[in-house]
């Protein structure tokens, strides 16, 4: 019983701590402080709103189709590489050609995040 107890109040001092934890925008880029920290801001790339949003059914999708059609190469062992290779080269192309659909979409945006980086 004592060590749940811990457990929820050092679960609360960290949701506190959280709770009051200063957000920075872009105008306090370059902010600096008293403690040699300053203020950085970069582009980060955000996910919005995507029910797949790690390209899993791209990747599948462009796998299956590259083995297949690897697989109408060659003869024996070459066969075999020719379709490992096609479902390695077809899961890669799912996957930018996915992710280019949900940029195209909105799904995914760049963002300016920015936070206090101390040195």
């Amino acid at each position: 019983m004592k060590t749940i107890r811990t457990i929820l109040l050092a679960g609360a001092m960290l949701l506190s701590a959280n709770a009051f934890a200063q957000q920075y925008g872009p105008k306090d880029e370059g902010r600096r402080f008293n403690d040699g920290s300053k203020v950085v801001c970069k582009n980060v790339e955000v996910q919005r709103s995507s029910k797949d949003s790690n390209r899993i059914l791209g990747t599948a999708t462009g796998a299956v189709v590259g083995g297949l059609l690897g697989n109408q190469v060659g003869k024996g062992n070459g066969k075999k590489v020719a379709t490992v290779g096609g479902a390695v080269a077809g899961g890669l192309i799912g996957r930018k050609v996915q992710g280019d659909s949900q940029e195209r979409k909105g799904d995914r945006v760049v963002e300016r995040r920015c936070e206090r980086v101390y040195r």
